[in-house]
């Protein structure tokens, strides 16, 4: 019996796996003495492979056997938490803790690992046995638990776990009072644990063998790398590469000396948690690098030797390590992966061989690979699209057309691409009459392609900028025409116009957009209602003295045509008109300066800003208006009419329709510099504001309640709505909520606070979990990978994730040609905009919902006091400070 090894496979195979492939090609007759005695029995031997050596090397090693704890003692917080989860066992589920024997050992009062999950799960509302295992880990990582044979670090599977200090078999059971206490504070521990289960499971996988790692847990160590300062400069590819190499190391205590000045390079270093000092010889400590930070690089670039001190800042500091082999290795294999085009001796596109996974006729997968664009000049970026990803089928899985589309108006302006377009449709190729035929249809092919591919990624924005129906009504002319030469393009004509005359329905129904949604008709929304360019706004603009007039404009009006109307209708005109300033007077008083080439002023304003508009040197006089502090008294009388789950609903559609309404590239807009490129970010401005209305809202309506009792059925309610907001998925609206009780204008009201039940203030406390910013949010992002479509996003964290990407990364590198890395990074976080939106929102209208009409009109309508110095005046009279 034969075993055959297709062509393509071995090749994959040896491209995996060069350095163990050399014995199945090379006979043992020909095998010389001269070779390396070890080289040759490892091709043999599999105990001599460097894998199954390194297992055994790691088994007694604790930042590279998960199985191990990586602390000398646990701290007492995980010390508490075992203390309270073997009470609550001990009570509740005392079968679980017993002597259990298998394969002739006797192992004394121990769990199984499943059970332990289920007990965990059954105890509060974890999202999946994933989590129970990551909380579990977080035990056994600082020796709270084990595995009775430190053999397995912890799984979800038969396997013997116990708590330390039940190793003798005498186990001690709590009394009552322990017991009473242990149950009150579960869910304290329940909500600690899942905090720092995320961090515990991503030790556990960077401290197994990098050959053991799965699919899926290297996907995991590469979306932490993506959140990585040091790293975010690197290629996606490189990233991967790294997540499968990269190593975890602690150490435990404050002032060890990782490496000195002067020893070997053998490994590049990133912290992952702690700070260290670096230190010089004649100079001492010249800086102090956090997380995020790297170090160690350069002597492994040059191959010279350490010219710092690294010394530990901090007890138990975690790292990411690289060693000399795998960096090296990395770094060559992305350089041998590399083509460089030129034109006129100048790189104008640089491709990069990456692996992608390809669907076999029999529905399985394997490895192929093809080049994926590094950088490149934006005309040889839209060529190389049109060539090979229009022409040919794009693979399933290959984003990069949803990239280029999604981040083109970065680096390439829609008429540039129009242009562009235009021109390689009327291109007539000299060559002879037979392929100057099939080579003319082809490119007209490639470009009506592109364009019906351009429309279906980017939706209902294609036609947000005029210059689209331009270029189309121009292209639609000489297809017309095209069409009685080639009859090939009949299917090609007949999808243009179908997205040309979905941009005449899109158009038709401009009255509407006035009126006020029909809530009681539908319950879903379809089409969003976006903010045009060509859109009219009514705003007031203000003098010193307060005297105002009303102006109606277009939205895309600048600051300067705002500031010259408003002077003539004002009467402020004088001999020197480029003197007067439009600026917004916060209720704080605060004065922001708008330049003349700022668009959407209105849209711009915090919460009760108002525009003023004065000459430059009487800026200093500009004082809010007595209506800017906000509302005098609460709503309190009319919020005990509505019920929780009928805000939530109310707020929850409100909150959709603006969601949707955002073009995704006012976030780049945002994020880039909107005066860049002159462009409209209304709709993420309003939406954002919204955020901040909500926020307010909570607070001003808990300051403005005088009566005690009223105040915690008030804060009862919000912390319902809370609740609902997140059953709806309104994770915007949830976390303005939560924030608006975090304020510390309401947070210091402890005697409302008291008062409040205890199941209430649990459901608080685990609200106040998912806001944990530590971790770069790793909760609420765990979270929400677990939730459907459609969502509302926490909008400031996935712009603060584009900050991040943009300010780590150029936007053009050598030569000026554009980093399509970066675009990827970016087209990766904007696709989870894209996800949550990708379904409809359909709500059941609250049962017995009364009043519904009334509260869609008062979510709308909030009236709100934005000024925190008054907020704090207003709590301070409620709950006088103690003294």
């Amino acid at each position: 019996m034969l075993l055959r090894v297709e062509q393509r496979d071995f090749k994959i195979l040896w491209e995996r796996n060069k350095q163990y492939m050399h014995g199945v090609i090379t006979s043992l007759s020909r095998l010389t003495n001269t070779l390396d005695p070890k080289r040759r029995a490892s091709e043999f031997d599999p105990s001599l492979l460097p894998q199954v050596a390194s297992s055994k090397f790691f088994k007694d090693d604790p930042t590279r056997n998960p199985a191990l704890p990586i602390v000398p003692a646990a701290s007492v917080r995980i010390q508490h938490a075992a203390y309270v989860l073997r009470n609550c066992i001990l009570n509740k589920a005392p079968q679980m803790i017993r002597d259990r024997k298998y394969h002739l050992k006797m192992h004394r009062s121990c769990l199984v690992g499943s059970e332990m999950v289920d007990w965990l799960i059954h105890q509060s509302p974890i999202h999946s046995r994933s989590q129970a295992v990551g909380m579990w880990q977080a035990l056994l990582e600082e020796a709270a638990i084990a595995h009775v044979s430190q053999e397995h670090y912890f799984k979800d599977k038969y396997l013997f776990y116990r708590f330390s200090g039940d190793e003798d078999g005498k186990l001690i059971r709590p009394n009552t009072v322990e017991q009473n206490a242990s149950e009150e504070q579960l869910n304290d521990v329940i909500l600690t644990l899942a905090q720092v289960g995320p961090d515990a499971m991503l030790r556990m996988i960077l401290r197994k063998p990098p050959h053991e790692r799965t699919i899926d847990e290297l996907e995991i160590i590469y979306d932490e790398l993506l959140h990585v300062k040091a790293l975010s400069h690197l290629s996606s590819l490189v990233k991967r590469e790294l997540a499968g190499v990269l190593i975890f190391e602690a150490h435990p205590f404050k002032g060890e000396i990782l490496f000195s000045q002067g020893d070997e390079g053998k490994s590049w270093y990133i912290i992952l948690k702690g700070s260290v000092q670096c230190s010089i010889h004649g100079k001492g400590v010249v800086g102090t690098l956090h997380e995020g930070d790297e170090f160690g690089k350069l002597s492994l670039v040059n191959n010279s030797p350490r010219t710092a001190t690294i010394i530990l800042n901090e007890d138990n500091t975690h790292f990411l390590r690289v060693d000399k082999d795998d960096f090296n290795r990395v770094l060559r294999d992305v350089e041998a992966n590399t083509i460089k085009l030129k034109e006129f001796g100048k790189d104008v596109l640089i491709l990069e061989k990456v692996p992608i996974n390809v669907k076999t006729s029999d529905g399985t997968y394997q490895v192929c690979y093809k080049y994926s664009v590094m950088s490149g000049t934006a005309e040889k970026m839209l060529g190389y699209f049109l060539e090979t990803y229009i022409c040919l089928n794009c693979e399933e899985g290959d984003t990069s057309l949803d990239d280029f589309f999604s981040t083109y108006v970065i680096f390439m302006p829609t008429n540039q691409i129009c242009a562009t377009l235009l021109t390689i449709y009327k291109a007539k190729p000299q060559q002879r009459v037979g392929e100057q035929m099939d080579l003319t249809l082809r490119e007209k092919i490639k470009v009506i392609r592109f364009i019906l591919e351009w429309h279906d990624i980017t939706k209902e924005t294609f036609f947000e900028d005029p210059k689209i129906n331009v270029f189309l009504d121009e292209l639609h002319q000489l297809l017309r025409v095209d069409v009685k030469v080639y009859p090939q393009l009949k299917d090609e004509m007949k999808s243009f116009e179908t997205i040309m005359e979905s941009d005449l329905i899109s158009r038709e129904p401009k009255e509407p957009r006035k009126s006020k949604l029909p809530w009681k008709q539908r319950n879903s929304i379809d089409k969003p209602k976006m903010i045009r360019a060509s859109d009219e706004v009514i705003f007031k603009v203000y003098c010193a003295d307060h005297t105002y007039t009303t102006m109606k404009m277009r939205v895309d009006t600048p600051a300067s045509r705002i500031i010259r109307l408003a002077a003539d209708k004002l009467g402020l005109r004088t001999d020197q008109p480029d003197d007067l300033k439009l600026c917004e007077v916060k209720s704080t008083g605060e004065r922001v300066l708008y330049k003349e080439s700022d668009l959407s002023i209105s849209y711009g304003l915090s919460l009760n800003g108002r525009l003023f508009l004065a000459p430059g040197d009487h800026l200093d006089a500009l004082v809010p208006l007595p209506e800017q502090e906000g509302p005098q008294r609460g709503t309190w009388q009319k919020l005990e009419m509505f019920g929780s789950k009928e805000l939530a609903y109310a707020i929850t559609m409100h909150d959709y329709e603006l969601f949707m309404a955002i073009n995704p590239h006012e976030l780049l807009y945002q994020v880039f510099g909107r005066y860049k490129y002159g462009k409209l970010t209304a709709n993420l401005d309003t939406f954002m504001r919204r955020f901040n209305e909500i926020q307010y809202w909570i607070v001003t309506e808990i300051c403005l309640t005088p009566s005690p009792g009223k105040r915690v059925q008030l804060l009862r309610k919000f912390i319902k709505l809370a609740s609902y907001c997140k059953e709806y998925r309104n994770l915007n609206s949830f976390f303005a909520i939560v924030m608006g009780l975090s304020n510390i204008a309401v947070s210091r009201l402890s005697l409302t606070w008291e008062r409040l039940p205890s199941k209430i203030k649990r459901m608080f406390s685990e609200f106040e979990t998912l806001m944990d910013p530590s971790r770069n949010h790793r909760v609420y992002r765990s979270t929400l990978t677990k939730l459907t479509p459609p969502i509302i996003l926490f909008m400031p964290l996935l712009l603060k994730d584009l900050t991040f990407t943009h300010e780590g990364n150029k936007t053009y590198i050598i030569e000026g040609l554009v980093n399509f890395e970066k675009m990827r990074m970016l087209s990766h976080t904007m696709r989870t905009l894209k996800i949550c939106r990708s379904q409809t929102l359909q709500l059941q209208v609250p049962q017995g919902a009364k009043n519904l009409s009334e509260i869609q009109e008062y979510v709308r309508e909030m009236n709100v006091i934005d000024n925190q110095r008054i907020l704090n005046q207003l709590s301070n009279k409620l709950e006088p400070r103690q003294t």
